[in-house]
């Protein structure tokens, strides 16, 4: 009979092994040598089991976290006191709101979530750079006031995201999604604060909170690169549709809140909500996986009449 606690026990080293993979690819891609992570990973650990006792004296508490993460006394101290030597900036960091939305974010969303800019087709109009709306500069100043439109338009312009006709003097956009290609500093912000939020809400939800976060997916194998390209433009136009409807509605509500509340509410909510795609064909380094029983696999074949019983 298996037992039920190792089971969970190898269950969860597995899934450690799974996060842990393409962390260290990054590193070892980015040249991020072994003791930087190794110091971030038991600097994480100190800090959360340290976190998880706020009531104890600290000459108990320093015991506690030694038995929770496994780490010497010795060198639970060494991180306290150098976290101690940073706290004015890390508790600075951690009493701050949510980092304020990007402006290149908000004109990119609210472009594409629109309808005065966008075509009866849905496509993102190119709008002429300035004049009445609909055009750049209208669509800026209905984001923000605080940054003038052509800084907007020269920062979606270095992300690539957007293209100047200089002779027509019209902007379009040249993506179907914020990401910030060619800036690998807000590349990496970008792939932490999504990677970093997914981990939240997954581990949220396996340590048992309620109610849980919205957390599904769909996996298939068995699929050739046509199929997958197939199925790619669907992922897409979903995710449009959704923009669709949840940038006005946050928007709006956000207003609202602001209202009622004051923007410097500091029981405010901070929400990510996403969709994602992957193909392991496109990745050569990723370790293989036997089917699941979730994935979609091929129906089962129906038996030839002449077929013998």
């Amino acid at each position: 009979m298996t037992d039920p606690a190792a089971a969970h026990e190898s269950a969860l080293h597995a899934a450690l092994e799974r996060l842990l993979g393409p962390l260290a690819r990054l590193a070892v891609a980015r040249g991020v040598p072994f003791a930087v992570v190794d110091e971030m990973l038991r600097a994480a650990f100190v800090a959360t089991a340290h976190a998880a006792h706020p009531g104890l004296p600290e000459h108990r508490r320093t015991s506690r976290v030694s038995a929770a993460t496994g780490l010497n006394r010795r060198e639970v101290n060494r991180i306290l006191a150098a976290k101690a030597t940073a706290q004015g900036v890390q508790e600075a960091a951690e009493a701050a709101p949510a980092p304020p939305r990007s402006p290149a974010a908000m004109v990119f969303a609210h472009w594409r979530s629109d309808a005065a800019y966008r075509t009866r087709a849905g496509v993102p109009r190119v709008l002429p750079r300035t004049g009445p709306a609909p055009s750049f500069e209208s669509l800026a100043h209905e984001v923000t006031r605080d940054v003038h439109p052509r800084a907007l338009l020269e920062e979606l312009l270095r992300l690539q995201l957007a293209t100047h006709d200089t002779v027509r003097d019209t902007v379009a956009l040249s993506r179907e999604a914020f990401v910030p290609r060619g800036d690998m500093a807000r590349m990496a912000q970008w792939m932490g604060a999504n990677v970093g939020d997914h981990m939240q809400a997954a581990v949220a939800n396996l340590l048992g909170r309620k109610p849980e976060y919205f957390e599904q997916a769909i996996a298939a194998q068995g699929l050739s690169a046509e199929s997958v390209a197939q199925v790619r433009p669907l992922l897409q136009a979903h995710w449009q549709r959704l923009t669709e409807e949840l940038v006005p509605l946050l928007e709006r509500l956000i207003e609202q809140d602001a209202a009622r509340t004051g923007s410097d509410n500091p029981n405010s909510h901070r929400v990510r909500l996403g969709l994602y795609g992957f193909d392991d064909a496109q990745d050569a380094h990723s370790p293989s996986v036997a089917p699941q029983p979730e994935e979609v696999r091929p129906a089962a074949r129906k038996p030839s009449r002449k077929a013998k019983s």
